[in-house]
């Protein structure tokens, strides 16, 4: 009997053995996206890895750099209308899921040549030896295979003395010709090696980060939660009015923020007494709408319809002596937008 629950001991630490090593076996993608939406102005690693994810099915043309500017912005949305998403710009876990399942991502190989310095593209299916540019170069490593009419980059030829050999060259002046210790000096006609030094040898190695800025996938300035709470704001300001009407709501939040004269916090500048009617009958709780967050964002990428606006009103409903008499700039849907 003590045999038996021995042996039954030995199988059933064999059997978790097993599963513990068979899961550990199991691929994990470590190199996915972050549970952050990414949108224009974001940069980091999730940017880089939307870039080369893009180009490898052709997307996107740009550098790899980590910074999404227009050309990944417009990459961005050619791709969610080819693949029958939500056109926005915005890439979200719908997005995500899809780039993850239509291409791969070798993390490894792409950090190590923004490291290095290199120039270098990402396109699926095509040898990575081929596409990497030098280490610290400026020059693009090969495109695409089927773009065949761009022209092909050659090395550039060392610059050709400005003398001849056998004319006098004028003495150089004392300061400006004064070669650096450890430059050989070079005299007229002589031969210039084809080698030069490689830029790489000026660049530290012993970093291992790649050389691009922490991830901020909201414009820099504003947290998660100044977005959410301008979503409510403008949800609660401005619901049923037209994506411009929301963007200008949005737009004199952010206005008062840089204004002098308001507090310099979005949540301060919402929560003043008697700043926004949505906070004092409360609708400012209520759950935005996809419209109002990307009213928000609009706006905080520099969107502003209204003229720099601090104030505006409703004049269907608006008693106000004092905001009647605020300088108008214009209306936009139900509301007049003032200095």
């Amino acid at each position: 009997m003590k045999w038996y629950k021995g042996k039954t001991i030995q199988q059933l630490l064999f059997y978790i053995t097993f599963v513990c090593l068979f899961t550990m076996a199991l691929p994990v993608d470590t190199d996915a996206f972050s549970d952050q939406v990414v949108q224009k102005g974001a940069t980091g690693e999730d940017v880089v890895e939307l870039q080369a994810r893009l180009q490898y099915n052709g997307y996107y043309e740009g550098d790899i750099d980590g910074v999404f500017g227009w050309g990944t912005y417009w990459s961005v949305r050619n791709f969610q209308e080819k693949f029958e998403l939500e056109v926005d710009g915005l890439v979200g876990q719908k997005m995500k899921g899809m780039l993850e399942k239509a291409t791969e991502f070798d993390k490894e190989f792409v950090h190590r040549m923004l490291r290095e310095g290199r120039e270098f593209t990402y396109y699926g299916g095509v040898d990575k030896n081929i596409q990497k540019g030098p280490k610290g170069g400026k020059e693009k490593a090969d495109p695409k295979p089927k773009k065949d009419t761009q022209e092909s980059k050659q090395p550039a030829k060392e610059k050709a003395p400005d003398k001849a050999p056998d004319q006098a060259a004028p003495e150089p002046p004392a300061e400006a010709e004064t070669p650096e210790e450890g430059t050989p000096t070079r005299y007229p006609g002589e031969d210039i090696p084809d080698e030069t030094p490689a830029p790489e040898e000026a660049i530290p190695q012993e970093d291992d980060g790649v050389s691009i800025q922490k991830a901020v996938n909201v414009p820099e300035g504003y947290s998660d939660n100044d977005i959410n709470i301008m979503a409510q704001a403008v949800h609660g300001e401005a619901r049923g009015e037209p994506h411009v009407g929301k963007v200008a709501v949005a737009s004199v939040i952010l206005n008062r923020v840089q204004s002098p004269t308001f507090p310099n916090t979005v949540t301060d500048v919402i929560f003043e007494p008697r700043a926004f009617t949505a906070v004092a009958d409360g609708q400012i709780w209520l759950t935005p709408n996809e419209d109002a967050k990307k009213a928000v964002l609009d706006a905080i990428n520099g969107q502003d319809p209204t003229g720099d606006a601090l104030y505006y009103f409703n004049p269907d409903t608006a008693t106000s002596a004092w905001i009647w008499g605020r300088p108008q700039i214009k209306r936009i849907g139900k509301h007049v937008f003032c200095e």
